[in-house]
């Protein structure tokens, strides 16, 4: 767990448990560890969700449902994520900092010479030298090639297409073994991967995804197109970070039961 003051590099499990403790001075909130499997919006309005043999129905949905990281079809990715392939260079990467080399995959969402360059500077912050590595796209190699021509860098590209990922021993080091047959040991190596919505909660209440594939949402109270149903956390932004997801928390957690407080009177809410 990164970025938020005092949790710094704890298990966010340990986060979590201490959230959970603190809910119990309320005396309101319940916690139900089950998968919701579908959930509509009846009739009369109200919401009915079903999970492991249960039903609660409620006045307001708010969906906080993470999301999943897609790996790319590379051998050995998996293994080496998190311990030598880091997705944001402000989370991780510091212990690294002063290495001679490292790497930045530019696939899939970082397929492009602008999120590339802007991963690869991030990771000049921890290392002398980048290198881009573009996995057998040639057309891409050129094009990064041609930008850091015109704004050169302490970066290069290598287009070799990669066989397998090994996480080395030492520290975050990752060793990228091509089909060529080389092989490269760096220090780390950037990556974003592609994101999903986990499950498809958002889809079976009808809610609008952005391009990005979040739930589309309108501040600063963050309700979906659905009246009724909100979204918080990383399903709902880009920016997908714990800091950003305890803000979207207490929007959405205000926004909903304001919302309701009006209902009650019928009167018109603030939104």
């Amino acid at each position: 767990m990164h970025t938020v003051p005092t949790w710094d590099h704890k298990d966010p499990t340990e986060f979590r448990a201490a959230a959970r403790a603190d809910f119990k001075r309320y005396g309101s909130v319940t916690v139900e560890d089950v998968e919701i499997e579908s959930i509509k919006q009846r009739g009369d309005g109200l919401f009915e969700a079903t999970g492991a043999g249960k039903t609660w129905v409620g006045k307001k949905v708010i969906l906080a449902t993470g999301v999943e990281d897609i790996f790319p079809d590379i051998p050995g990715y998996a293994e080496c994520w998190v311990s030598g392939i880091f997705h944001c260079l402000y989370c991780h990467g510091w212990e690294e900092k002063g290495t001679k080399s490292a790497g930045m995959l530019a696939e899939g969402d970082t397929a492009a010479v602008v999120p590339a360059l802007h991963f690869a500077r991030q990771a000049l912050r921890m290392s002398e030298q980048v290198t881009l590595y573009t996995n057998g796209n040639e057309q891409l190699a050129k094009d990064l090639t041609d930008a850091l021509t015109a704004a050169p860098a302490p970066m290069k590209v290598d287009s070799r297409k990669i066989s397998k990922l090994v996480k080395a021993p030492e520290r975050a080091q990752i060793t990228l073994q091509f089909e060529d047959g080389g092989s490269t040991t760096e220090a780390f190596l950037a990556h974003k991967p592609k994101t999903k919505l986990r499950g498809t909660l958002a889809q079976q209440l009808g809610c609008e995804l952005t391009p990005m594939n979040t739930v589309k949402i309108n501040p600063p109270f963050n309700q979906t197109n659905i009246k009724g149903v909100f979204a918080a956390g990383d399903c709902s932004t880009p920016m997908q970070t714990v800091t950003a997801a305890l803000h979207s928390g207490t929007c959405t957690g205000g926004g909903a039961p304001l919302q309701i407080q009006a209902e009650t009177y019928n009167q018109r809410a603030i939104f």
